[in-house]
């Protein structure tokens, strides 16, 4: 596991996001109807005229069909992006828990180097911090 992992990892839970997004609009789009009226009588004696209100799907074949794989090309995205997710976290769950937080503040959080020694606290410095992870991934 190295450092571009874990930006992938930042990339995954946005793709998430807006992969969830975009099936969602395309399960609007799935639903378009149309409204209408017609005129019509009685099937039995008298015969008198009366309106009928009738609604239905506007959507042929052709539509339903792109939009199907459309919507499965992105359920697969979205899942190779929560593979990328579940990997991730398992291996944070490995590596010291020191190592973890140094992750979680600078990378995922994006603070600086400054900002997340005050994060980590007990007299460490921004230059301590960064060469502690610099150290932590030449090793690994």
């Amino acid at each position: 596991m190295d450092k571009k992992i874990l930006s992938e990892y930042i990339d995954a839970c946005k793709l998430v996001e807006e992969t969830e997004q975009e099936i969602k609009n395309i399960r609007k789009k799935k639903i378009p109807s149309m409204l209408g009226n017609v005129k019509g009588s009685n099937p039995e004696f008298p015969y008198q005229p009366q309106n009928f209100h009738i609604s239905g799907a506007e959507f042929d074949y052709g539509d339903d069909r792109n939009l199907r794989r459309l919507e499965k090309a992105l359920t697969e995205r979205k899942e190779k992006a929560e593979e990328i997710k579940a990997q991730t976290e398992e291996w944070m769950n490995t590596i010291p828990m020191r190592m973890q937080r140094i992750i979680k503040y600078k990378i995922f959080q994006g603070l600086t180097w400054g900002e997340t020694a005050e994060k980590i606290g007990r007299k460490a410095t921004g230059d301590s911090i960064r060469m502690e992870m610099e150290r932590f991934f030449k090793e690994k």
